[in-house]
């Protein structure tokens, strides 16, 4: 069950929301654990109980963590629910993956475990480990009830793609959550917003990409290769960016304020950059929780670069069984690395549009990596982009840039604070203007774009998630 389907919008949420408003603020956690159960088991029937594991798993090693505190044997338990923990993660996503891999290299015939992948395994496995992490660590306390603990893993907005919510983060709301109609009326808008950067932006300009993916890059030219990269580059920004808006949206509706997971990235003017406005909350999980206690930037540059290198790593694997996803990681792994050894003095020194024009062309490089999963496949799209052996321009490229324009044109504002700054400006405006513009915009523009969207739902049969796959 996806938020921009109708299934979601017309019957799971409209009747979610009735039974948790109705219902008095101590049955408010029950109503919200038993819809996130259903809004999981809709799509996973049987690795429902997967989740329910790591849910009693970790419940009980801070049970643990809490009676051994201070002691050595609290090491081993924490120890402990790292090892479970990852240990369920590889298995059904790196599994087959390894098994196919040393199948190829020395021409075994081993059997495949044919196990599916969990829908969001990757996303409240993170949130379950930085649960007794936080415990062993003093930086949380222990929840004694398990219902509570069993919301803030199953939780039904961030469940599937985030953000990573941290439980300390939500720890007072699990208890004792008011919620106003400010409240609803603000998670709404924002759950509009998300849903039109969904369908509207992310869906449209993704037909492009599936369309340029499919071609021949050996016939493919330079112009085609662009557009369809770039059309890639927007897609997973709206997608994701639009799913984290929808689950910030729909937790601001239940009480709860989860972390901003997106910054326009698309502006920064370097990598290092860039990674603090994308994914915010990934970012800074493995920020708290490996690179810190790998000593950071604590223990000189060489080891400083390292611990990148190793953050990078599991960053890129982190996101799919896929050597191209680990070269993913390598390549902004070298880019970062390259800005603390000396580029990002000479960045910070010339004129931030130097800037941002390098870090796209690094984030649209990785995107190629991302999106592309066979070497071959991946080399013959970079010799497209860069023009070798192939065209610049061609008749399908010029058609495919007319048809696209106003799109990339509406998807480049929209990927720049300037809507909000516009905003802004109206709304501190004091001239009556000003005022009436930004009052009608309020109430005009997410109605709009919640009617727009619906009908491009119940219209449209492209509507991936790219994320639910990780």
């Amino acid at each position: 069950m996806v938020f921009s389907s109708v299934v979601f919008l017309f019957r799971f949420l409209p009747l979610f929301f009735l039974l948790y408003y109705l219902v008095p603020e101590r049955m408010k956690n029950v109503i919200l654990f038993l819809g996130s159960l259903i809004f999981y088991a809709w799509g996973e029937p049987v690795y429902v109980l997967l989740m329910l594991f790591s849910t009693v798993v970790d419940y009980v090693h801070g049970r643990l963590l809490e009676r051994l505190r201070g002691k050595r044997a609290a090491r081993l338990v924490v120890l402990s629910s790292v090892l479970i923990n990852l240990a369920v993660l590889c298995f059904f996503k790196y599994a087959d993956f390894l098994i196919q891999s040393v199948n190829a290299v020395f021409g075994t015939k081993l059997p495949l475990f044919g196990l599916g992948l969990p829908i969001g395994i990757s996303f409240y496995t993170f949130q379950t480990m930085s649960y007794t992490i936080d415990v062993y660590r003093g930086q949380a306390k222990m929840q004694r009830n398990l219902l509570d603990f069993g919301v803030y893993v199953t939780m039904f907005p961030q469940l599937i793609a985030g953000p990573i919510v941290k439980y300390r983060d939500v720890e007072e709301s699990l208890h004792h959550r008011k919620i106003t109609i400010f409240d609803v009326s603000e998670g709404l808008k924002r759950f509009c917003a998300g849903l039109g950067k969904k369908v509207l932006l992310a869906n449209n300009i993704g037909e492009l990409w599936a369309y340029v993916s499919g071609l021949d890059p050996r016939g493919m030219s330079m112009l085609t290769a662009w557009l369809g990269i770039l059309g890639f580059g927007f897609q997973i920004y709206f997608d994701f960016s639009g799913y984290s808006d929808m689950a910030i949206g729909l937790g601001r509706m239940l009480g709860f304020r989860f972390p901003e997971n997106f910054n326009y990235p698309y502006i920064a003017s370097s990598v290092t950059e860039f990674w603090r406005r994308w994914h915010i909350s990934l970012g800074s999980w493995f920020r708290e929780y490996v690179y810190f206690p790998l000593g950071g930037n604590r223990k000189g540059l060489p080891r400083q670069l390292f611990n990148i290198l190793v953050v990078w790593m599991l960053t890129g694997i982190w996101h799919g069984a896929g050597w191209n996803f680990l070269l993913w990681g390598l390549w902004f792994a070298f880019a970062l690395m390259l800005e603390k050894a000396f580029l990002g003095n000479l960045l910070a020194w010339l004129p931030r549009g130097i800037g941002i024009v390098y870090t796209l062309l690094v984030a649209v490089t990785g995107w190629v990596l991302f999106a592309l999963e066979t070497p071959a496949g991946i080399w013959g799209y970079t010799k497209a982009m860069t023009g070798v052996s192939v065209s610049l321009v061609d008749g399908q490229g010029l058609y495919l840039g007319r048809q696209y324009l106003i799109l990339f044109l509406v998807a480049a504002v929209a990927s720049t604070p300037l809507p909000h700054k516009f905003t802004e400006y109206l709304r501190k405006s004091r001239t009556g203007l000003h005022m009436a513009l930004y009052r009608f915009g309020e109430k005009f523009i997410p109605a709009a774009m919640l009617l727009l969207s619906i009908a491009g739902i119940v219209d449209a049969s492209y509507n991936p998630f790219l994320y639910f796959r990780f």
